[in-house]
């Protein structure tokens, strides 16, 4: 028996995990579907009490020793805004101990998700249908399939009596979504983790192991007119007017950008981009017929793995500062919104080279190391606890858009291919 179960699972030791796998696709889905069905938009936060309980129970089922771990409420109340202190942040540990072993092997997963906007297939964003070989939902492949798939291999060893070669440790966390801060930055900082290798269950899906992905720095710029009757507009200053200048100059920004470059594992060529205005408001008292007295635009400068985020946000606001300048009558303000940094594992590492086994042998195809263009938590198990990190999920189609969904075929090879990481990594 691996550990003291919540509640039985069939023994089923004449089936190898793979055809344990096989025989329980409906189990994967369904429990895909559960997760899919709570709702854990974020921000607020919602739901992230629900979810845990029965992450908690799910890693229980499968004989892990698991609880909550909770942030204080001044933890809460320092990293939140105002308007979010009702929503308590919670993380989950699951571990697994086999034997003498002195080695341990984690396996993360954030279980929040983006809001929603309506035009849904099947009506809800949260109906977690299935249709074709795809399970439709908010967060089925960003990244709650991630979740179903892990929980899913941890049954089949259960189940098969399938010990793994390493203790293992399981972590969902919160937050993932907004800055990570009360989750996977909370996590490696407060829990009792002791990883020596990671598994990040995003960046990488099909033949590809994320070996590194991008940061980002968000900066949120404020363009400072003075109000005017709008039968007068040469009276005040156009705040709307400024901020297009400023706007229209960052091609020149965006082009420079574009000389840097950076070859992943795989070959492909990546620079880093900037997006203007992912966000845009007018401030209060706006109305047709008078002139603008503030305008706001967002900036997410994507940063490469081998860039400074400390540079990269540096370059950008003195640009926006000297632009601004050069621009009549032009007065900025400029806020930090969020930063994420960037990592990158030269997969030179035996456990990269495990993890490209078990995509090779489930995948019957070569597997290759990529870097992610987005961000997630890789970086704060590779730079805050330095041990070897890689992401790989079963990824999906639309991510944080209508219609998100993954494949069932998908969910059920990235579930072998954690079973098999870690019945044959030997370290």
């Amino acid at each position: 028996m691996l550990g003291d179960p919540a509640r039985p699972l069939p023994r089923s030791y004449s089936m190898t995990p793979s055809s344990y796998l096989d025989a329980h696709v409906s189990d994967l889905v369904g429990l895909l579907r559960r997760l899919v069905q709570i709702p854990t938009v974020n921000p607020p936060g919602q739901s992230y009490g629900v979810i845990t309980d029965l992450l908690v129970e799910e890693l229980k089922a499968a004989g892990l020793a698991a609880r909550r771990l909770t942030p204080t409420k001044a933890e809460l109340r320092a990293a939140l805004p105002p308007e979010q202190w009702s929503y308590p942040r919670s993380n989950v540990l699951g571990t697994l101990r086999i034997g003498r072993s002195q080695r341990t092997l984690h396996f993360n997963a954030h279980y929040d998700v983006v809001p929603v906007s309506e035009g849904w297939r099947h009506g809800s964003a949260f109906s977690g249908t299935e249709e074709r070989g795809w399970v439709y939902g908010r967060g089925t492949s960003d990244m709650k399939g991630s979740i179903a798939s892990l929980l899913l291999a941890l049954r089949a060893l259960r189940a098969t009596g399938t010990r793994p070669n390493f203790n293992v440790e399981v972590s969902f966390t919160a937050d993932e979504e907004t800055d990570s801060a009360l989750g996977a930055h909370w996590l490696v900082q407060r829990a009792p983790i002791r990883p020596d290798f990671a598994v990040v269950m995003e960046g990488g899906e099909a033949n590809r192991v994320c070996c590194g992905h991008n940061g980002v720095v968000w900066l949120e710029v404020t363009v400072h007119g003075r109000a005017a009757h709008g039968s007068t507009p040469e009276h005040g200053v156009n705040a709307l007017e400024k901020m297009a200048a400023l706007v229209t100059a960052l091609d020149g920004f965006k082009k420079r950008l574009r000389r840097r470059t950076f070859e992943a594992p795989d070959g492909k060529v990546m620079v880093p981009t900037l997006n203007v205005g992912g966000v845009f408001t007018q401030g209060s008292g706006g109305k047709i017929n008078t002139v603008p007295a503030l305008a706001r635009f967002s900036l997410d400068r994507r940063v490469l793995a081998i860039e400074s985020l400390a540079s990269a946000e540096r370059e950008l606001r003195g640009f926006l500062q000297a632009t601004a300048r050069s621009i009549p009558g032009c007065r900025i303000s400029v806020a930090k919104v969020s930063e994420s940094k960037p990592c990158f594992n030269r997969p030179a590492h035996p456990f990269f080279d495990a993890m490209a086994g078990c995509v090779s042998r489930v995948r019957r195809q070569p597997a290759e190391f990529s870097v992610s263009t987005g961000f997630n938590d890789m970086h704060f198990f590779s730079e805050h606890l330095r041990v070897p990190t890689l992401g790989y999920g079963p990824g999906g189609q639309a991510f944080h858009a209508v219609n998100e969904r993954a494949s069932v075929r998908e969910l059920l090879a990235c579930a072998k291919i954690y079973t098999e990481l870690m019945t044959t990594f030997s370290g």
